[in-house]
């Protein structure tokens, strides 16, 4: 094999992303995690919570941060409408599980009604084709305490109860608004709940 070929080959494979969201009909893998609901610990299995229906697995970068502050009160706002449809929805991001004991309980953004899941070490997130994204040394969040962990780029996956990804919504793909990955996967578990009693 001649050299320009050899480094045409090894260019192109430098081009493709070493991982890629999990799109429509991926299996979604399964986890467990240290979480924190109203500010109490717990522990989240998606094993278990699909069996009561449709899981919104949301990754976001931080808590305490600009859009993730945004999405966590919208999900909160929203929270009789997803128990409506039998969908439970679970934040996950870096964060240590006390940062999250402080945002789940806080009435500005998860408001005690939306559980928030900690990924430290970004296994959750890669297991689900996500990338890590560097932040900046010294980046502090809206209360001015410093972060000290890297961001999850800003997904969600809507998981029918068979454990399929029934719907992916990327900040990064679809320029969806923190806000809109809310709506969108309302509307996807609203469509599911609605196929379900139709059948």
């Amino acid at each position: 094999m001649n050299r320009s070929l050899v480094g045409i080959l090894v260019a192109a494979a430098m081009a493709v992303p070493a991982f890629a969201a999990l799109k429509h009909d991926d299996k979604a893998p399964d986890f467990s995690a240290k979480a924190s609901l109203a500010g109490k610990e717990f522990s989240f299995s998606l094993k278990a919570s699909l069996k009561k229906g449709p899981v919104v697995v949301y990754f976001y970068p931080s808590a305490f941060t600009g859009g993730c502050n945004i999405e966590a009160h919208t999900f909160a706002e929203n929270k009789e409408k997803f128990d409506a449809a039998g969908a439970t929805v679970i934040g996950v991001s870096r964060d240590s599980i006390v940062r999250l004991n402080a945002f789940s309980a806080d009435p500005a953004y998860c408001a005690g009604k939306v559980a928030v899941a900690s990924d430290p070490d970004g296994a959750i997130a890669t297991s689900y084709g996500l990338v890590k994204m560097d932040i900046k040394a010294g980046m502090k969040d809206s209360r001015g305490v410093e972060i000290d962990h890297d961001f999850t780029e800003r997904t969600t996956f809507v998981v029918a109860p068979d454990g399929k990804i029934a719907a992916t919504f990327s900040t990064a793909d679809d320029k969806v608004s923190p806000a809109d990955h809310v709506n969108k996967s309302l509307a996807a578990v609203q469509q599911l709940a609605d196929h379900k009693t139709s059948k």
